[in-house]
């Protein structure tokens, strides 16, 4: 049995100092648990360097902001102490997790005055899916939960509450056989994995969603960028789930997830192909710092 999360060796970085793992606790009664008051990032690093820390960073602080509260420690500090925790880890390829939240100074749904506080924590995470099953295409179930009208949620942060419904969905469809599912928006139309953004192949261009109610991830930029640089058309749009039968390719983006091909989605197939392909190594190239040096 894998070591239980709260018992990992190593160091934590929380609230500006490198903490034994196991000592790196909050008590029950913390506002972040209770009312969902917090923010993350996933992040990963690659031969000893952080891909495109400072956006994540950035996000992170945007993502508070959003939720109405102000991370006590700037962009450059938080960047420093990522490359620090990733070198006291003693890792090079590693997965990295800063959370932000209000603390248990008082019980409530409001809790203006509660400290925020930062924690930031690295291990090593391979594959988000089992290599194998991603090599040939993982299938996604079609979530029965919905992302939120943006005016219900604040849908442009990475705010912790916002994924009960991924963890729900996943949960649902790992049960029926499924690695993963396809949200949809309130209005039904295509939105996302439950932890990644996706992307459609038809006719040798890219489609994919358009990010209006769920986070334009860092990855999903990324893929579209490396996309344009192979001159690869990319149109973002709303794509409606009958539209799938339609779509030759498809694959899911993430951090966590990186690039993964998809080859069912409910009752439609797909399978990987050249662009799959090609933006699976591109992206492998561009996340590698020496890789990404040499093709520049």
């Amino acid at each position: 049995m894998a070591v239980s999360f709260d018992q990992q060796d190593g160091y934590i970085w929380f609230n500006g100092e490198f903490v034994q793992w196991a000592d790196a606790k909050v008590h029950v009664l913390t506002h972040g648990l209770h009312y969902a008051s917090a923010v993350f990032e996933g992040e990963r690093a690659y031969d000893g360097e952080i891909f495109k820390l400072t956006e994540h960073t950035e996000r992170l602080h945007e993502s508070a902001r959003i939720l109405g509260f102000k991370i006590p420690y700037s962009v450059e500090e938080i960047d420093e102490a990522c490359r620090q925790l990733l070198a006291k880890q003693g890792m090079k390829d590693a997965y990295v997790r800063p959370i932000a939240w209000r603390g248990s100074e008082s019980m409530g749904v409001s809790a203006q005055n509660n400290r925020i506080n930062l924690a930031i924590a690295i291990w090593e995470w391979p594959s988000y899916f089992d290599p194998e099953q991603k090599l040939k295409g993982i299938r996604l179930d079609i979530a029965e939960y919905r992302r939120p009208d943006p005016r219900t949620a604040p849908s442009k942060s990475k705010a912790a509450g916002l994924y009960m419904i991924c963890t729900l969905s996943k949960h649902a469809a790992e049960a029926k056989g499924y690695a993963d599912a396809m949200m949809l928006d309130w209005r039904g139309q295509v939105a996302e994995a439950t932890g990644a953004n996706i992307f459609f192949v038809k006719d040798g261009k890219l489609h994919t969603p358009t990010p209006d109610c769920f986070l334009n991830g860092i990855t999903r930029q990324t893929i579209i960028d490396l996309a344009k640089r192979r001159g690869i058309e990319v149109v973002e749009r709303v794509i409606m789930p009958e539209e799938l039968e339609g779509f030759e390719q498809c694959f899911i983006c993430g951090t966590a997830a990186e690039v993964t091909p998809v080859a069912e989605i409910g009752p439609y197939s797909f399978k990987p192909a050249e662009i799959t392909k090609v933006l699976m190594e591109d992206y492998s190239n561009e996340v590698r710092p020496g890789l990404r040096a040499a093709a520049e």
